[in-house]
């Protein structure tokens, strides 16, 4: 398996220091899906802009894009994740980064998701960058989160438990999904991007 990533030295300035910007693309680990992710970092922020073209388990395909936004510490602040083309419909979230969550169009409150920190997109492996990046656990450390958690392609928000366990810090980390009892040893970059989420993903 071949590993692409592009870095680029943005003209894009966040408080006066010059943003990294990292190019990444995925594979569904069936071939029949692709992701391109164009990631933003800078001290104060990171931008993260995705479409992903999938294909539903009963054979329908369908188009989606996603633009999440986090602070400098890796927090959640802003969610837009829409499908493109026939309905085109989308959900909005915004947070604090404490977590305390509103609807990104109509600023009303979603008390479920409180707690949540994080947000968990099912059809990308970028969104467990997230946790990994913010979390920063050492060899051996384990954290549950609450993150939440997107559903594609019916939009529908959730709240959810995951565990995170350092296995090799900078490049594998279990994946555990508290309540539901999936687990994944997740291979990751130097970025903490994923190289391979064995079963799902793929970096090509």
């Amino acid at each position: 398996m071949s590993i692409k990533t592009l870095k680029i030295r943005c003209p894009l300035k966040i408080s006066g220091l010059t943003t990294t910007t990292i190019v990444a693309r995925w594979h569904t680990w069936a071939g029949d899906g692709h992701e391109r992710l164009v990631l933003e970092e800078g001290p104060d922020g990171i931008l993260a802009e995705s479409v992903l073209q999938l294909q539903q388990q009963q054979g329908a395909a369908y188009s989606a894009s996603y633009r999440i936004a986090c602070d400098g510490s890796w927090r959640t602040r802003k969610v837009k994740v829409g499908l493109i083309g026939g309905s085109s419909r989308q959900v909005e979230l915004a947070s604090d980064g404490n977590g305390n969550w509103t609807d990104g169009a109509s600023g009303a409150l979603l008390p479920h998701l409180s707690g949540a920190i994080d947000v968990d997109i099912s059809a990308t492996p970028f969104t467990n960058t997230i946790p990994i990046r913010r979390l920063g656990l050492k060899l051996g450390q384990s954290k549950d989160v609450s993150v939440a958690y997107i559903s594609l392609p019916d939009l529908a928000v959730t709240a959810d438990l995951q565990r995170y366990t350092c296995l090799e810090p900078g490049r594998l980390y279990r994946y555990e999904s508290v309540d539901g009892g999936f687990v994944r040893d997740i291979e990751v970059d130097e970025h903490g991007l994923v190289v391979t989420y064995p079963g799902l993903f793929k970096r090509i």
